[in-house]
Formats: C-alpha cells, sequence, structure tokens
C-alpha cells in the first residue's frame, strides 16, 4: 500500500471536504488479518478509479481520533464519502464486486 494513501487526522477532514469525487476510506490496522486480505482489493479500486474516486486509509492504531469520531468497533470498515457526508458504511471483508456496485452508484 503506496504511503500517500494514508490519512491522519490532521489531512482527514481537507480530503473528505474539499473532495468533487465520492471518496472511499478504509479504516484497517497491522495486526487485522481481513483487513490484510481486503488491502489488495483496496489497492485494485484505488488503481481502476484512478482520479474518479479518492481512496484512502486510516490505520486505527495511529489515528484513533478518527476511529473513535466515526465510531469504529469492528476492522475493516469501508466509509464512503461524497460531499463530506457519509453515503456508505460497511464493516468486514467486502468483495471487489460489492464496493464496485457501490462507487459506480455515486458515479
Amino acid at each position: 500500500m503506496s504511503e500517500d494513501m494514508n490519512v491522519t487526522e490532521q489531512s482527514f477532514d481537507e480530503i473528505i471536504q474539499k473532495s468533487k469525487v465520492p471518496v472511499l476510506i478504509d479504516f484497517w490496522a497491522e495486526w487485522c488479518g481481513p483487513c490484510k486480505m481486503l488491502t489488495p482489493v483496496i489497492e485494485e479500486l484505488a488503481a481502476e478509479y484512478g482520479e474518479t474516486v479518492k481512496i484512502a486509509k486510516v490505520n486505527v492504531d495511529q489515528q484513533s481520533n478518527l476511529a473513535a469520531r466515526y465510531g469504529i468497533r469492528s476492522i475493516p470498515t469501508i466509509i464512503i464519502f461524497r460531499g463530506g457526508e457519509i453515503v456508505e458504511q460497511m464493516v468486514g471483508m467486502q468483495a471487489k464486486e460489492a464496493l464496485k456496485a457501490k462507487l459506480d452508484s455515486l458515479l
């Protein structure tokens, strides 16, 4: 996973609020098995959608305030924002096709 996909508390609001495209945030942790299984899916989506969707990751161990702010109790959790608002939230391992369907519905 490229480091530039990792979001911090300092950059989170700017990314969410200023994005003119949908933003998919993957809340994850290094020790989480399902998170590791989801990583290649997230990377594939980032490559496929390019500039049409912003895809980023939040490490819940390093950014615990963001995790608390969004009530993250289980990981992986995917939250999709559009116009700064949450439009979708999914908990657990997600199939690539399911994530693509959600993103495509927002484009």
